[in-house]
């Protein structure tokens, strides 16, 4: 069930069943010159759909911009500042809290949230105690991040072992490509890439890592390796909710 394709009258009747709702959310940044620009919130929106429908979950809008200022020296990428993110975050959460939801389960297609997505939830915490919403103390927020699934971790090391890499990797690459298979790009890539896995600001991470990879080789994806990556983050994921929403 899509938030955005639902009606008022829709969520109210979820509501008294259920007061979960997932929240996909990516980035839109480089992923070298193989990798689409929304490489990110692609695969959290296709995971969260994914477990949605495996689980009867709300699924709310994706939030396609996230925190990726290091990637910001590579045309097409569109960043939010931490302090903005965790706004916005906060904005979202006090609405849904505001109409009910307690729930909020964050699947992660970006490195590069995890620390903001951490801080917006302490301070929602104590932005919904301030305005003394009556279910302020049930709210929890919850962080999945599909890459990070041990299944989706353990396949990717077996088929790229370590040309896997930190960014831009084949998995996530593979990924689009299943979905988009009419997007896939055929570029020829140096044999030579950066696997430092240091990032400072964006001018140092355009030097240090030229066509954006680190570590990686997305030569090696294929869509029929982003089927079995999908398959396994769903599985996974929607166990991870199911245990979040049962739970106290």
């Amino acid at each position: 069930m899509l938030l955005h394709l639902s009606t008022w009258t829709e969520v109210e009747a979820y509501l008294k069943h259920s007061q979960a709702i997932i929240l996909p959310i990516g980035s839109t940044e480089q992923h070298s010159p193989m990798g689409l620009i929304g490489t990110d919130a692609i695969c959290a929106q296709e995971s969260a759909r994914g477990v949605g429908d495996a689980t009867g979950a709300l699924v709310g809008p994706t939030i396609h911009v996230g925190m990726a200022l290091h990637h910001c020296d590579f045309p097409g990428t569109i960043s939010l500042r931490p302090t903005t993110l965790i706004q916005v975050i906060k904005d979202y959460l006090t609405c849904l809290t505001t109409a009910g939801f307690t729930k909020f389960f964050f699947i992660n297609g970006h490195g590069g949230n995890i620390a903001t997505l951490k801080a917006a939830f302490a301070e929602t915490y104590g932005h919904l105690a301030d305005l003394r919403l009556p279910n302020a103390s049930l709210v929890k927020c919850r962080l999945a991040n599909w890459f990070t699934c041990s299944s989706v971790y353990q396949l990717a090391k077996d088929l790229y072992g370590d040309q896997e890499g930190d960014h831009a990797t084949p998995s996530e690459v593979a990924f689009t490509q299943y979905f988009y298979p009419e997007a896939i790009k055929e570029v020829h890539l140096s044999a030579e890439v950066c696997s430092e896995n240091k990032i400072y600001s964006a001018a140092d991470f355009r030097r240090r890592y030229p066509d954006g990879r680190m570590g990686s080789n997305p030569a090696l994806a294929k869509p029929e390796h982003g089927k079995q990556f999908y398959e396994l983050a769903v599985k996974e994921l929607s166990n991870y909710y199911l245990e979040f929403v049962a739970g106290e």
